[in-house]
């Protein structure tokens, strides 16, 4: 390895190809498909339409880079533990898919199976928890109610004492818990979706969709006019503000969620830890940083900016479950815009406009369901038919009054 890399670093011409399509690429007059957001979701559909339906006369766009939106700014976890049949069913083909994910992909994600243990605090989460676990291991999911000794056996940091401001009576332990490389996740859906053939255009803005006779004709970008067979959104936060642009009206808001990271520290906290009751959740990366985070803002905004605020209701909150991080020093802290829906679930599949189909309504989750998302999503686009495992996440439900809420299942309220 080592005189690999002076082989490599005393070569005169730079010996690698470009993984993804090259800055100077030219968009083409026309394309079958435009994906607008090259995040995890857009260039997991586009991955998936090129390799499983042959579809790869398609051009993914994004204002910034790959990747350089929510999904390098979520914390990386991936789990299965919902409340709704619905959800679980979609979550846990999910993370399915994220178990072979590296070697599908030819790309380390890092998937790490950890396991989360979501804290109870009051006999009211006691009671959701029991429903969860039940739905839970009905539909095939590791998830369990759990005593105060499993907690200590789990987590033997974690604070159990009854002197605090809400004492630890429980807990809901998923086995199958996880979390992976956020940038990896897209990185390697990038790569494989341009090794056969599909553009990635980085730094081209979708500033305006023109519809016609009730379908999309084109796209016009910073970069110039593209017209297309049809379009999918995939733009998380800024959901709302792409579907207008098709004279959409998502029933969605947008709220800022932030999260910090601490000093390294010796491996001491391998599970993710999250408490509803004082909006904090936690876990130790593999390079023995606490990544923290908690609840979105309580106050719509199309900004990623932190606040001292949140970082002092994330710190107060941590320090009471872990003490021993009360002199831990945080390196950095961030926020994402994310697209919350009244039902705290996803909006998938047609929309209004005939070829024009959404990804969108992801609030905290969408990290986890990537590698699905992009599966149905490119099935429909292929196909034309609505696969069964996001029926249930179509627009219309808040038409028909049958919406799928998992306001309850949470890993920090909202």
């Amino acid at each position: 390895m080592p005189f690999g890399l002076v082989k490599f670093g005393l070569r005169k011409a730079y010996p690698a190809r470009h993984q993804f399509t090259p800055a100077n690429t030219k968009l083409k007059k026309r394309y079958d498909v435009v994906i607008i957001g090259a995040g995890g979701h857009g260039t997991s559909i586009a991955y998936n339409l090129a390799k499983y339906h042959g579809v790869t006369n398609v051009a993914v766009l994004d204002k910034g880079y790959i990747g350089g939106g929510n999904t390098a700014r979520n914390t990386a976890v991936i789990r299965s533990n919902y409340l709704t049949e619905e959800s679980v069913a979609f979550y846990r083909e999910s993370l399915n898919l994220y178990r072979n994910l590296s070697n599908e992909l030819g790309f380390n994600v890092m998937t790490e199976n950890r396991g989360q243990l979501t804290l109870a605090h009051n006999d009211a989460a006691i009671r959701n928890f029991r429903w969860r676990a039940e739905v839970n291991q009905h539909l095939g999911i590791r998830s369990e109610l759990v005593d105060l000794q499993t907690i200590q056996e789990i987590a033997a940091d974690l604070n159990l004492s009854e002197e605090v401001r809400y004492p630890i009576i429980g807990g809901l332990w998923h086995a199958d818990g996880a979390t992976a490389r956020h940038d990896a996740v897209a990185w390697g859906f990038a790569k494989g979706a341009c090794e056969r053939g599909v553009e990635i255009h980085q730094l081209t803005e979708a500033q305006d969709i023109e519809v016609r006779d009730g379908k999309v004709i084109a796209i016009r970008t910073n970069r110039g006019r593209i017209e297309c067979g049809c379009a999918v959104q995939a733009v998380a936060g800024s959901s709302s503000t792409v579907a207008m642009q098709a004279n959409i009206r998502l029933p969605i808001h947008t709220f800022p969620l932030q999260a910090m990271v601490t000093q390294p520290y010796k491996p001491s906290l391998f599970p993710h830890i999250s408490s509803p009751q004082l909006h904090v959740y936690t876990h130790q990366t593999s390079r023995g940083e606490f990544v923290i985070g908690g609840g979105s803002d309580p106050y719509p905004l199309y900004n990623t900016r932190a606040t001292l605020e949140q970082k002092e209701s994330l710190a107060s909150a941590i320090v009471e479950l872990f003490p021993h991080l009360a002199q831990a020093k945080v390196l950095r802290q961030w926020a994402g815009i994310t697209d919350m829906t009244p039902d705290y679930s996803p909006i998938m599949g047609l929309s209004p406009v005939r070829n024009y189909f959404l990804d969108a309504g992801w609030g905290t989750w969408g990290f986890k369901a990537t590698p699905i998302c992009g599966k149905s999503m490119a099935e429909l686009i292929a196909t034309g038919h609505v696969p069964e495992i996001i029926r249930p996440f179509e627009l219309e439900r808040f038409y028909r009054f049958r919406q799928v809420n998992e306001a309850g299942a949470t890993a920090a309220s909202h």
